[in-house]
């Protein structure tokens, strides 16, 4: 599922179109939530007038080549996160909904996705103020793509006073689709300690194995 979105600004623009409109047309039959569709359409709006400013001769500095290709990549990521969960598996979406939102259509003869076999391996960078990157990768690979079926990473995380005896004590989770996943925190929260544990889910939402649970404190 990596390669349908089109690399070429131009060509992404009109895809980009194409999609969030026909998304808005089924958007309650397919049950995609309305606040995620929101803020796709805002970076979808961030985007357009970042490229805007890059396309046009008198204002296409490197700053805003550089604005446009950041807005891109936020959206992107969004985007590639969004279809992952709500649109790839779901039953209500039809061959002709996915050509209309110029998604890939699932092939007639089923091959069978196998469970993650392995966990990531990820680092905790806390470089930024209030703000902390978990870097994730196959473990034992020293490549950054996730493994063959795997639709991206669940991650698990918790402020919490004492370390959890397992991974049920972490009640905050989100799936992300590539490397890295950042979390933001409130003034009030720097120099607490948030622990993180990771798995691999498959376009089944099937789990692998658990990762070791990691800490780290807030800067």
């Amino acid at each position: 599922m990596s390669n349908f979105i089109p690399e070429a600004n131009a060509k992404f623009a009109i895809w980009l179109t194409a999609f969030l409109y026909n998304l808005d047309v089924i958007l309650t039959r397919v049950g995609f939530p309305a606040d995620v569709f929101s803020n796709l359409d805002a970076l979808r709006s961030t985007y357009v007038d970042a490229n805007s400013v890059a396309e046009n001769p008198a204002t296409c500095t490197k700053a805003a080549i550089q604005a446009r290709n950041e807005a891109r990549k936020v959206l992107e990521k969004a985007l590639r996160q969004a279809i992952a969960e709500y649109l790839t598996n779901n039953h209500k979406v039809t061959d002709e909904d996915r050509d209309n939102l110029g998604l890939p259509i699932h092939k007639t003869g089923h091959t069978p996705v196998p469970v993650p076999s392995t966990y990531p391996d990820y680092t905790i960078a806390t470089d930024v103020l209030r703000r902390l990157t978990v870097h994730f990768h196959d473990h034992g690979s020293e490549h950054r793509g996730k493994p063959a079926g795997v639709s991206g990473a669940v991650i698990h995380w918790a402020l919490l006073d004492t370390p959890p005896k397992n991974v049920d004590e972490l009640n905050l989770s989100a799936l992300d689709t590539s490397s890295p996943f950042t979390v933001e925190f409130s003034e009030e929260q720097r120099g607490s300690r948030v622990y993180f544990c990771l798995a691999w889910q498959n376009s089944k939402g099937e789990k692998g194995p658990w990762s070791a649970i990691q800490n780290a404190i807030i800067p």
